[in-house]
């Protein structure tokens, strides 16, 4: 008897827990797996929101609060996100080609293994951000704050890295094929090493750290073609 009370009181936890894909938005809602594709959040106040495996592709989430949300395999391919606050939301493996995050606060933000290509991060905020083993293929991170940031194993080839922030920034083995970094100051970035320059675009504004040197290849033309 005490076993099947057990039971029914762990399968009442669970239906309890089942997603509501028919809840108005707000803070801490729990929108696993549903579909919210090209809607207008736009300013909502989502803080905390449960939104795992969601569809929300080509969804507005201008100006939106997703601090702390869970966006764990979410489906945000080009949605807007430009100023949303996103600080400390985790967005591994989650799928954000060709997402607008301009401006965007993704301040201490999980990034790991997310899919970034062709992203627009300009003039995000990601310090402290965790972008291990992301794909950042021709995405646009000019003027990006990216102090302190992760990006070991990063794939970052083609992406427009011109004047941005990359202090104490980990680029342990990133790949940096054809990436921009003309006016980049990577003189204080970790990890970093001669091997990667040689087939980057780089010219004599390009901050280096000291134990390194421009190659040959530099100056050269943008490499960043995001079209």
């Amino acid at each position: 008897m005490q076993l099947l009370t057990v039971v029914v009181l762990m399968c009442a936890a669970e239906s309890s827990a089942i997603a509501d894909c028919d809840d108005h938005p707000g803070p801490g809602i729990d929108w696993t797996g549903c579909t919210k594709s090209k809607l207008l959040l736009a300013g909502e106040d989502l803080e905390n929101a449960n939104l795992q495996r969601a569809n929300l592709s080509e969804t507005d989430l201008r100006e939106a609060d997703l601090s702390g949300a869970n966006m764990t395999e979410t489906d945000l391919s080009r949605a807007r996100l430009a100023k949303a606050t996103l600080k400390g939301a985790n967005f591994t493996k989650a799928m954000l080609i060709r997402a607008d995050l301009q401006g965007a606060d993704l301040s201490s933000a999980q990034l790991a293994k997310a899919e970034l290509p062709r992203a627009n991060l300009s003039n995000a905020i990601l310090v402290g951000s965790n972008l291990e083993k992301a794909e950042l293929g021709r995405a646009v991170l000019v003027h990006a704050n990216l102090t302190g940031a992760v990006l070991k194993r990063a794939y970052l080839a083609r992406t427009d890295l011109r004047q941005a922030q990359l202090s104490k920034a980990d680029l342990s083995d990133a790949e940096l094929y054809l990436a921009d970094l003309r006016g980049t100051d990577l003189s204080q970035a970790l990890g970093l090493v001669q091997a990667q320059l040689e087939d980057t675009c780089g010219d004599k504004t390009t901050k280096l750290p000291a134990d390194l040197a421009p190659p040959p290849s530099w100056p050269c033309a943008s490499a960043g073609e995001n079209d």
